[in-house]
């Protein structure tokens, strides 16, 4: 097995950090917590860590790569979109496939791109 950590750009890694460990159910991962820097993991250690690093630029373009957060249908999909505009998050748009809500892309408090399934 080959274990993976996600790294991400950050204008404020430990505020970032907090808004996906939120959004996640993970934690401050022990020993990765600097200045310019935070990691967080999965309480169970299933899941891949996720570190944010302090960089000087901001997001330019559109991210070329996302986390998707999947939950258990369509009232689930809006629940969960809703906590995490309570969290900083902003709602872009709902994704329908036919009459069914099939995800919600949303933007974290960065303007990174995500979606919730």
């Amino acid at each position: 097995m080959t274990h993976w950590t996600l790294g991400c750009d950050a204008t404020d890694p430990h505020a970032l950090a907090a808004f996906w460990a939120a959004a996640l159910g993970y934690v401050p991962e022990p020993g990765n917590d600097e200045p310019d820097g935070a990691s967080i993991g999965d309480p169970a250690g299933a899941g891949p860590a996720i570190g944010f690093l302090r960089v000087p630029e901001g997001k330019t373009a559109k991210n070329r790569m996302h986390i998707d957060i999947r939950v258990a249908g369509p009232a689930a999909i809006r629940d969960k979109a809703a906590e995490l505009v309570a969290a900083g998050a902003t709602l872009v748009r709902e994704e329908r496939y036919g009459d069914r809500l099939g995800h919600i892309v949303m933007l974290d408090p960065e303007g990174n791109e995500f979606c919730v399934a």
